[in-house]
């Protein structure tokens, strides 16, 4: 895991104020620390700036960055983020095509140099042949050229801003920040983000004025001709010709594939554990590798101080965790520890969640998140998770409800009524909630890749697919990213690779739910490598907690907040429409995002906006 910034300019000359854009580059480091706290390293040229922090976790004796290499009269300067975990294939084939030093040396290549080689022999072509999550800045000096690349599942980040001619990039907003003359904006369509569509966010949005990421599987090119963007991967519809079993030893061959090539660090692995048939997966094949290796997984599983308490099943969360998690504990013999967040602890830790996204988020689904990571990062550096595979297999109930298939709008937020419970009516009207998100909505579908042959019902499957892998799963990935940086932790998700996504875009829906049962080519995948009552678990979300404690604190200061008039979020809020929401017993059984943003989560995501207005400083342009 790593922190990388820079800027570009064809015609600039930076080394004429060496001093002082050193120092910016300096200042990068210092901002993305927490990404990569345990080295850094700048590159400074007339055209060019580099920064890149980093978590030692693989090539921890040869991964110093930013790397360079010289063939001929041409010089190539790269900083990463990200993993390549096909690293062994990619080097026999570049040293078969001339590149022995790759093989020559008393360590491994580290993946920079690996990348480095490719790009000499391929060009940016090369990106195809990776396989991992990634943020690349590639510098060409002898074409005076940058390429800014990301990985196909969007795991890695990559944010920039566009002015003048001038590139400036940063893995986290927040870096942008740090550079002269990027200032924290936000107009109509930022505001339309945040309260119309957030946490989601459309996807190659920054959410503030002039900033921009890098589209997942795209990569930009920036020279004296301007900025181009190009697209190297995208999801092809076809036929499906394997037969169940193959498709379902194809799938297990896939996932455990993924699996081990993730566990590949120089330092010790762990495992997220829920007790779900996901993260158990994960880690029972984690489990298996390191025992052949006479070696003891490490899993951490997480909830809330007395849920037991306070736990009421719901249609959305049907039971606790904490029995299956002891159940899979026993089956993979694995030193667990059992982490709980409290009321407070989630409440306070609001803040800080907007400190790592610089964005508003999924309020205490996101801080609590936040928070289990302080924890595991006290001990552990590199955790794998079951992140994804609701997406990809259909765990969701949007994917499985026909109001929901068949709805004209996004399935995780299909009534907007509850977005505007606390806002002032002609505030709504400015914004044109409905249009701004049906807009949203149908750009999305349009882009659906189909298939002359899908039936119509195959067709809705399809666009509830496309519209998770370009939505929901980045709102996910987003938070395992940011929650885990801010505490030194690398999150892999290996449901995330890219095969697997490309093999499960094709399958029928009769064959993701054989039987009619959730996930079930994942369960009948995973035969075997679980105890049949984890297996075939129904699907429980990730936990929050039902303590009425909470509420009430969250409600106390939104209180707080609504009597300061120095609010920056009162000019948008009704404040008999607050009082009244506030009074009102709260609704845990209909979310207004995902399975899990119901009433509480209204109030502390209207906390997390103001704190985020005032603390960044945000200019308004209305």
């Amino acid at each position: 895991m790593s922190g990388i910034a820079g800027f570009y300019h064809p015609s600039k000359d930076y080394m004429d104020r060496e001093e002082y854009y050193q120092n910016q580059l300096d200042h990068f480091n210092r901002v993305l620390k927490r990404r990569g706290p345990d080295d850094s390293g700048t590159f400074l040229s007339s055209h060019c700036g580099l920064s890149r922090t980093w978590l030692a976790v693989n090539d921890t004796k040869t991964g110093h960055q930013p790397v360079q290499m010289k063939k001929g009269d041409r010089t190539l300067t790269l900083v990463c983020d990200g993993e390549l975990y096909n690293k062994k294939e990619l080097v026999q084939d570049l040293v078969s095509k001339g590149f022995t030093e790759l093989a020559s040396g008393s360590f491994p290549p580290s993946d920079g140099e690996v990348l480095l080689a490719g790009f000499f022999e391929y060009g940016p072509d090369f990106i195809e042949q990776v396989n991992g999550p990634f943020a690349i800045a590639l510098y060409d000096s002898t074409a005076s050229s940058v390429r800014l690349f990301r990985d196909r599942s969007g795991i890695k980040p990559l944010f920039y801003s566009y002015q003048d001619g001038e590139l400036v990039f940063a893995s986290e907003i927040k870096g942008l920040f740090s550079f002269p003359n990027i200032r924290p904006q936000l107009d109509k369509t930022g505001l339309n983000e945040v309260f119309s569509l957030g946490p989601a966010r459309t996807y190659g949005s920054g959410i503030f004025c002039g900033i921009r990421e890098v589209l997942p599987a795209h990569f930009l090119s920036c020279s004296s001709d301007g900025l181009n963007e190009t697209c190297y991967w995208t999801l092809s519809s076809h036929p499906h010709e394997d037969d169940y079993e193959t498709t379902v030893a194809k799938t297990s061959q896939l996932v455990q594939d993924a699996i081990l090539r993730q566990m590949e660090s120089d330092v010790p692995i762990c495992t997220f554990l829920s007790g779900g048939v996901d993260s158990s997966l994960v880690s029972a094949v984690c489990a298996r590798e390191l025992k052949k290796h006479n070696r003891r997984l490490t899993t951490y599983s997480f909830d809330f101080a007395d849920s037991e308490k306070y736990f009421h099943a719901t249609a959305f969360q049907p039971s606790l965790d904490k029995p299956f998690v002891e159940k899979m504990v026993s089956f993979l013999d694995s030193d667990h520890h059992y982490l709980e967040c409290t009321t407070r602890n989630q409440a306070d830790a609001l803040y800080d969640s907007i400190k790592a996204h610089d964005l508003p988020n999924m309020a205490d689904v996101d801080s609590s998140m936040l928070y289990f990571c302080s924890l595991v990062g006290h001990d552990s550096h590199v955790v794998l998770t079951g992140e994804c595979a609701d997406e990809i297999f259909g765990g969701y109930p949007w994917f499985h409800k026909e109001e929901c298939l068949s709805a004209d709008t996004f399935p995780w937020t299909m009534d907007l009524d509850a977005r505007k419970v606390l806002l002032k009516d002609e505030f709504t009207d400015y914004l044109g909630m409905e249009d701004y998100v049906a807009e949203a909505y149908h750009k999305s579908v349009a882009e659906t890749p189909a298939w002359e042959g899908d039936s119509p019902e195959e067709k809705k499957r399809r666009k509830i697919a496309y519209l998770n892998l370009k939505w929901f799963m980045q709102t996910l990935l987003n938070r395992m990213d940011r929650d885990g940086s801010y505490s030194a932790l690398a999150a892999r998700v290996p449901f995330a690779d890219y095969r697997i996504i490309e093999y499960l875009w094709n399958v029928p829906w009769d064959m993701k739910a054989s039987g009619g049962v959730v996930k079930g080519l994942l369960r009948e995948a995973g035969s075997g490598l679980l105890p049949e009552e984890i297996l075939w678990r129904r699907k429980s979300p990730y936990p929050k907690t039902y303590d009425t404690g909470y509420e009430s604190l969250i409600a106390s200061r939104v209180r707080e907040m609504m009597a300061d008039s120095a609010s920056p979020v009162l000019p948008f809020l009704d404040k008999k429409k607050v009082e009244k929401f506030l009074e009102s017993p709260s609704d845990y059984g209909k979310p207004w995002y995902g399975q899990l943003m119901a009433a509480p989560q209204m109030m502390a995501y209207i906390l997390q906006i103001n704190y985020w207005l005032k603390e960044y400083g945000i200019r308004l342009i209305l």
